[in-house]
This record gives C-alpha cells, structure tokens and sequence, in this order.
C-alpha cells in the first residue's frame, strides 16, 4: 500500500473487521482511512496525499465532460468539496477511485447542464482517446503537408463535436471508456449500472457516432 504521511498507527474501523480483504484489494485504503480517522481535516497531511493523488484524474475527468477549462475547475473544486465532507461516511462498498469518479462525473453533468452555454472541449482531448476509438481518428503518416494539417484538424473538431453532441450518459460512457481507460468492470462501478448497461450504452454510443460521422467521414476519404 502507499505510504501515509506520519507514522502513526492506524487503527482499521469495525465495518472492515470482518471483510477486509474488500479493503485490501483497494490501493487507497491506507490513505483514506488516515484520511477518515484525522483529527485535523483541512487541506494537510493526509488530505492533501489524497488531493495530490486524485487532482489530476478528477480534472481530466471534468474537463471532458464539462466541456471546459473554467467550468472543469468549477466542477474539480465541487468534487473535492464533497470528496472532503463526506470521506468519513466511505465503507469500501466499491473502490475509492470508482467513488472519486462517480462525483465528479456527477457535479459535471450538473454544472453542464446550468451552463447557459454550449461550448465544445478542447480538440486535445480526441487525440488522447484509446485504441478502441481509433477508428474515429485519421493517423499520421510521416510529415504532413499543410493542407492535410488543416483537414485533420477539421476532422477532429466534428469528431469531438459528435461526442459532445451524445447524451451525458452516453457521453461519460465514453468518456470513462475510452478517453480514462477504465475497464468495462470499473466504469459499471462507477456508475452504478450492470455490465450489460454499460456495454449496451457503448453500443448506442458507437451507433450515435456512426451515424454523426459518416458524412464526415465521406467528406474526407472519398471527397
């Protein structure tokens, strides 16, 4: 496990007595625990290994789903914010990080949706995308000329427009999918949802995309 800051002895809580091989097989159970048993819960020591351990992650995760650099700060901010009031009520039911996730999916969706403007993620954000999305992606072949920059590029922003255009659930599929690599078993675990829910959403994912990029697709390949 990793090291917590200080050297004292933890003392594991009695929901974990009797399971605890639940708690084992997470790697942040040290951590929160030291987290959950701090007698002084501000932004130091444990809190901020745990801060510095989730920051980027939950970032990430915002920033694709908001849409934004601002509104991701807004969001990473909130689930922080809950992540530090409610870690003392953390049973190990799932994996810490499914949890970490679940907010901050949670308070993008929400502050998206009191956005009063649609505004698309950076482009960046396509060219991360694993290889299983790759066939979204056009691949570079040794230097490009300018003109073939500039069709990339366009292609790239009508594919993340089309991602953005899905609905949040099938949006945060994707996301947590594809762009955070996340298993199929750990996205159901984050979200809460059967493993068929989660490949029947990646199916009507994949069959939106389709649809939004086949003339895209025409458009550069056969125009």
């Amino acid at each position: 496990m990793h090291e917590v800051a200080g050297t004292r002895r933890l003392r594991f809580p009695s929901y974990l007595s009797e399971d605890r091989p639940l708690m084992s097989s997470d790697p942040d159970a040290e951590l929160v625990v030291a987290c959950q048993q701090s007698t002084t819960p501000s932004l130091e020591g444990e809190f901020r290994q745990l801060y510095d351990r989730f920051k980027d992650r939950v970032y990430n995760v915002c920033y694709r789903i908001s849409g934004n650099p601002t509104d991701a700060l807004d969001a990473s901010q909130e689930t922080f914010g809950i992540i530090f009031r409610r870690v003392s009520e953390f049973r190990f039911q799932s994996r810490f990080s499914s949890w970490v996730y679940r907010i901050a999916v949670n308070a993008s969706i929400d502050l998206r949706r009191r956005s009063r403007t649609r505004r698309f993620a950076s482009l960046d954000v396509v060219q991360e995308a694993s290889s299983e999305a790759s066939r979204y992606e056009i691949q570079d072949s040794n230097v490009e000329m300018p003109s073939q920059t500039a069709s990339r590029r366009e292609f790239e922003i009508e594919v993340q427009r089309a991602i953005d255009r899905l609905s949040p659930k099938l949006r945060t599929i994707v996301v947590l999918r594809y762009l955070e690599s996340l298993s199929y078993e750990e996205v159901s675990e984050t979200l809460k949802v059967s493993l068929g829910t989660v490949k029947s959403r990646l199916a009507r994912a994949h069959d939106a995309l389709d649809r939004e990029l086949a003339p895209v697709l025409d458009k550069h390949y056969l125009g």
